[in-house]
């Protein structure tokens, strides 16, 4: 049977996109694709809480699509429909799949997205900003009431072009998610351990460095948390690992429904488990389908890798 989002006490705002991804992998090549930062994040956050998606598409999306997102229990009320066409990525992964080439990017109607947070979504407890410009994530915490957390994410493309930008709105986040690559690029900081320091002295609470396949570290306080990273014998494509991750950190946050250091350990390994499952598959085929089981057995193997 499979898991459905079910009427949770409290839920998770995703601002982010909706997009058609065509990927070449070792294992093959898939074309239009859905894909996106936002509906990554929400294929995984909805197994734990309620999404809500602010995003936008062209007019060439089509009803299945929306159909996709609607029997998953994702709200799409903040979803823009604008004249054109939808976002599309093109890229390959080679040798480690470490990095992806890309080979195309046509952003269409995603060029000018506004982020509307409609007013049925402003009172949202739990807030996750993607990796879009760092002034419209700004301008969406000016949107919302006083949500009890605020995690942020970003990209190369932002920190080379916007450094100052996204160091001012740390400041307004409690949470920092970012990949190794990123957090040194941001800081300027090689050593891991001093980069988090220099982040979290922007002025968010935590910060999270995912690792790829060497797993995640959540820096809270003077204390640190690594969780490793699962051995894969598959990994089909990595689009979207870091969106999935997001989604499982923040969707179990959000079930929670609370912000202490344990709580933030245990977001830590439920993005972990659904990282891991994206992975092994195209898109978001690893994780638009799972069972309660799925997830359970996963997580018994992660907490595998840390017991002594």
């Amino acid at each position: 049977m499979q898991a459905r989002c079910l009427r949770y006490k409290m839920s998770v705002l995703v601002v982010g996109s909706v997009a058609f991804d065509t990927v070449e992998t070792p294992y093959g090549r898939r074309e239009e694709m859905l894909g996106g930062s936002a509906t990554h994040f929400a294929c995984a956050a909805r197994y734990f809480t309620k999404v809500k998606v602010v995003a936008v598409v062209g007019s060439d999306f089509p009803p299945s699509g929306r159909e996709f997102f609607e029997t998953r229990g994702v709200d799409l009320e903040g979803l823009q429909v604008r004249e054109g066409k939808t976002f599309r990525w093109e890229a390959a992964y080679h040798g480690d799949m470490g990095q992806a080439e890309t080979l195309a990017t046509h952003l269409n109607v995603f060029k000018d997205f506004s982020p509307v947070i409609p007013d049925s979504y402003k009172d949202t407890p739990f807030v996750f900003l993607a990796n879009i410009d760092p002034d419209l994530q700004a301008d969406v915490l000016r949107q919302v009431k006083k949500p009890l957390l605020v995690a942020a994410d970003t990209m190369n493309h932002w920190i080379a072009d916007k450094k100052e930008a996204i160091k001012r709105l740390l400041g307004s986040t409690d949470v920092a998610i970012l990949n190794d690559g990123e957090a040194r690029m941001l800081t300027d900081e090689h050593n891991l351990a001093l980069a988090a320091q220099k982040i979290r002295s922007y002025g968010t609470k935590y910060a999270v460095i995912k690792k790829g396949e060497h797993g995640a570290v959540l820096f809270c306080g003077e204390r640190c948390f690594a969780l490793p990273g699962l051995p894969l014998l598959d990994v089909v494509d990595p689009t979207g690992a870091g969106d999935t991750f997001a989604g499982g950190f923040m969707g179990r946050l959000s079930q929670l429904g609370e912000v202490t250091e344990g709580s933030l350990r245990e977001a830590v390994l439920y993005g972990s488990v659904m990282a891991s499952f994206n992975v092994q598959a195209f898109g978001v085929e690893g994780t638009a389908n799972l069972t309660e089981e799925d997830i359970g057995k996963r997580l018994e193997v992660f907490r595998s890798l840390i017991r002594v």
